[in-house]
């Protein structure tokens, strides 16, 4: 009887072999987007709170940088960086830790899915919610503040690398950062904390041109400083050129940077990253 059993076992497994990579990625993505949109807090926080600080800064400063750039549409441009890395490395971060406390982790490492799966899901969500993110503050840089999105189709390249390189950058280190926060509790102040410091050195709410020096020299070596830069390039053309530090958007060294960002990001991720809360040892 055992030689009949095993042929008909390894004709199911045949029949029936597991989802690949890819498709259970795709599922757990669509999972981790339905629980997104479940949390109405989390939504609201994710979306309204670039549009709101856009808003209020558009708001209060009225006048211009330069006599083709208004101070609005300077800070538009980049909220966009801004609110790129706010749905990767911060949601992200926040999100990893939590289901690491709940238990969500080691359950799921001990299924047969592919532990690989899990940060596929959790990458093409954040693409989601990223796209969204920026057609969103686009939309009233457009409607408010005259932004004008770029005619050339260059410039759409532009964005187009610049988001890929900045989201894998900033998904990889909120990948590696969740590892940070000793509870779920504590995730979103140790998370967000670094994030809010690095907006302000990063020129996303204040001019470079407003910055110490070392504060420049800092926010050089970081990643959204270069995200911001990229995007200022394709929203601002020539015009806001003039404004940078360099008088020039440098973007060679803004894909260099971001590039190395991708790399340093995946090794941490390699080093620090825990299927396991503190407690279960």
């Amino acid at each position: 009887m055992s030689d009949t059993v095993a042929p008909a076992a390894a004709t199911a497994r045949t029949r029936h072999p597991l989802p690949s990579v890819l498709a259970t990625g795709w599922s757990r993505a669509a999972a981790e987007t339905r629980m997104f949109f479940r949390e109405k807090d989390a939504v609201i926080f994710t979306f309204a709170f670039p549009i709101i600080l856009l808003v209020i800064f558009g708001s209060i400063f009225q006048g211009r940088v330069n006599s083709q750039i208004t101070v609005a549409q300077l800070y538009a441009a980049g909220l966009i960086g801004a609110g790129v890395m706010s749905t990767s490395f911060q949601s992200l971060g926040v999100g990893i830790a939590v289901d690491r406390e709940d238990g969500t982790l080691k359950r799921l490492a001990g299924t047969p899915m592919p532990r690989a799966a899990y940060f596929l899901g959790k990458i093409i969500n954040v693409l989601l919610l990223s796209l969204l993110e920026v057609a969103i503050l686009l939309a009233v840089g457009v409607a408010l503040y005259d932004l004008e999105p770029p005619s050339a189709a260059g410039s759409w390249v532009t964005f187009a690398w610049v988001f890929v390189l900045g989201i894998t950058a900033s998904s990889l280190l909120g990948i590696a950062v969740s590892s940070l926060p000793r509870s779920a509790k504590s995730a979103t102040a140790v998370i967000s904390l670094p994030f809010v410091v690095l907006q302000f050195i990063s020129g996303v709410f204040i001019p470079f041109n407003q910055l110490p020096d070392w504060l420049i020299r800092v926010a050089s070596f970081l990643p959204l400083k270069w995200m911001c830069q990229g995007f200022r390039s394709v929203f601002l053309g020539d015009a806001g050129a003039s404004l940078e530090p360099a008088k020039s958007y440098e973007l060679g060294r803004v894909a260099l940077i971001l590039g190395a960002w991708v790399i340093g990001g995946l090794v941490l991720c390699l080093m620090t990253f825990r299927w396991k809360g503190r407690r279960d040892g």
